[in-house]
């Protein structure tokens, strides 16, 4: 019987344990929620006037 030695691991196939809530999501930003950066309240009655749902004509 000979005693080789255990194949060397992939490391890509390494579990991590690291808390996945430290790190900041595209969510927890407002760019993640569609929000469009800058803008004054002519851009807020623009973007509302563009979204606004067909039913509220």
């Amino acid at each position: 019987m000979s005693t080789a030695s255990p194949e060397p691991r992939d490391p890509k196939g390494a579990l991590i344990f690291d808390d996945p809530l430290d790190e900041q999501s595209s969510d927890d930003t407002d760019r993640g929620w569609g929000d469009r950066p800058g803008g004054d309240s002519a851009d807020d009655l623009k973007r509302f006037l563009d979204e606004k749902p067909p039913h509220h004509l």
